[in-house]
């Protein structure tokens, strides 16, 4: 099974019903973590009950789901304590959650910008903050916190995406600092083009103009995200801290 499921190994992986939170939260239950797995909508419900009780059952660890809006600070600490209740630990915050409304800035309304941030990067902000004061009561904490190429890089029609990624890379930073003492690391993966629903709707003109961008010349697999936030989970990687690590085939080389 891997790791083994000791106290404190729990975790919570935001936004986590499909996509990319969704092969973390499995690689995490390979490992031998027990798992929430977190949603925001109603039609998510389903899909996210769904595949915790397939974990439960596939991994033979605790695993359960549960809806948070995580730019909710109230709901995003409550969220947090309770996973930490349950697990009798919380080891593992995995920030994943987070939406696009692209557009120029131009034709950007204010609200878009304002929802992409809380989302991405105050969504973060209330978990990170929930989480801090449990880990470091028990000495022991991993935070992964999920950028993008676009928080590196920019990019075109993404003002306010880029901006939430970019910020979460500093905000990661710092908290990296702070907490380095206490046993617990803060990393950042910066995925590139990933095959999930969002990339799946780009028109097929638009998904080869972009794979010409990329040095391997195609779009990474969520598992292979999943395995990388796996390895910054583990001890293996307690010696790694503040750090970004890109995954997106040599796009932002």
């Amino acid at each position: 099974m891997g790791e083994a499921n000791t106290t404190g190994s729990g975790a919570v992986v935001t936004g986590s019903s499909r996509g990319i939170g969704r092969a973390i939260a499995e690689e995490l239950a390979r490992r031998g973590h027990a798992v929430c797995i977190n949603y925001t909508s109603e039609k998510s419900q389903d899909e996210a009950e769904a595949f915790a009780e397939e974990l439960a059952r596939s991994r033979g660890v605790d695993s359960y789901a549960r809806k948070a809006n995580v730019a909710d600070a109230g709901e995003a600490t409550s969220l947090i304590e309770e996973a930490c209740e349950r697990f009798c630990g919380l080891g593992i915050l995995v920030n994943n959650a987070g939406i696009t409304r692209d557009n120029l800035i131009i034709r950007m309304k204010e609200e878009d910008f304002d929802q992409v941030i809380d989302v991405n990067l105050k969504g973060a902000f209330n978990c990170c903050k929930a989480a801090a004061p449990l880990m470091m009561k028990q000495h022991y904490g991993r935070i992964i916190n999920m950028s993008s190429v676009s928080g590196i890089k920019g990019n075109f029609g993404q003002t306010n995406y880029a901006a939430s990624k970019a910020g979460l890379i500093g905000l990661s930073k710092s908290l990296a600092r702070e907490l380095a003492t206490r046993n617990i690391t803060v990393n950042v993966i910066a995925p590139g083009f990933i095959e999930t629903d969002m990339t799946e709707s780009l028109s097929e003109k638009i998904q080869e103009k972009i794979r010409e961008e990329i040095a391997c010349k195609r779009f990474g697999a969520p598992k292979e995200v999943a395995a990388l936030a796996g390895f910054l989970a583990s001890e293996d990687a307690a010696y790694i801290t503040g750090q970004v690590i890109s995954i997106d085939g040599g796009m932002a080389i």
